[in-house]
């Protein structure tokens, strides 16, 4: 891949289990990275009332800055497409080119991972992808289109609106498909105040509810009195402690 990411990576300080580290993958490392790494830091050194284990967070972070990295995530977070159907809060907006999910994909499936596995004694059944709006949005479909890649998903406030909702006919190829594959587990959290995100999160988990015993055992979380920027750290704890549950 022509383009290099902003790699971090947050060890455990005791010795690791036999069977291994778990590892939380953190899109958007540059805002998140350091919440979900203090949160793990922090909160296992009390599993038994925390809930949360020791585990290896790596960040996924862009090198550029702000309108510059907007763009990249409009491009590594969105699946390619014929065509794309644009809100109108987003019209007259430069937000760059789409459709490079399956990219931004193969770098983690055939770069990173392997890159993490080969330096550090990690689970290969214990790995959780963590993703906030348009990566959360990417975390979904990632579910839904390569299942096997994590066993965990954490989604926050995916931008399911994305090109007029398109992720909801992903999400029916993923539940129609054979059963192949162990089950997977899902955590979706949106702040109460992201009005019309709420209800798009509550269709999602909704469908993924009544067949979640074939396919996804799934969580709802909908966080009082927060809105799209003020999620994350609220409800970080809530995500690695359901991330530590598997």
């Amino acid at each position: 891949m022509d383009y290099s990411y902003d790699i971090k990576v947050s060890l455990p300080k005791s010795s690791p289990p036999i069977d291994g580290y778990p590892v939380i993958y953190i899109l958007d490392g540059n805002s998140y990275f350091q919440f979900a790494q203090d949160v793990v830091r922090l909160q296992s050194k009390n599993e038994p009332k925390t809930l949360v284990n020791e585990a290896i967070v790596v960040g996924i972070g862009h090198q550029e800055k702000d309108k510059e990295a907007s763009k990249r995530r409009f491009y590594d977070f969105t699946a390619p497409a014929e065509e794309y159907v644009y809100p109108d809060r987003l019209k007259g907006f430069d937000i760059g080119n789409h459709g490079g999910a399956q990219s931004f994909l193969d770098f983690i499936e055939l770069e990173l991972k392997p890159e993490i596995e080969g330096r550090y004694t990690i689970n290969k059944e214990k790995q959780a992808l963590f993703g906030h709006s348009l990566s959360g949005l990417f975390t979904l479909w990632t579910l839904f289109t390569k299942q096997n890649a994590f066993q965990t998903y954490l989604a926050l406030s995916p931008s399911i609106w994305w090109n007029d909702h398109e992720i909801l006919t992903y999400m029916e190829q993923f539940l129609n498909q054979l059963k192949e594959y162990e089950k997977r587990h899902l955590f979706v959290a949106v702040g109460e105040c992201e009005r019309f995100m709420v209800d798009d999160a509550i269709q999602v988990v909704n469908k993924l509810k009544e067949d979640q015993q074939a396919h996804v055992e799934c969580e709802f979380y909908c966080a009082p009195e927060e809105n799209h920027a003020s999620v994350v750290p609220t409800v970080m704890s809530r995500v690695i402690r359901f991330a530590s549950k598997y």
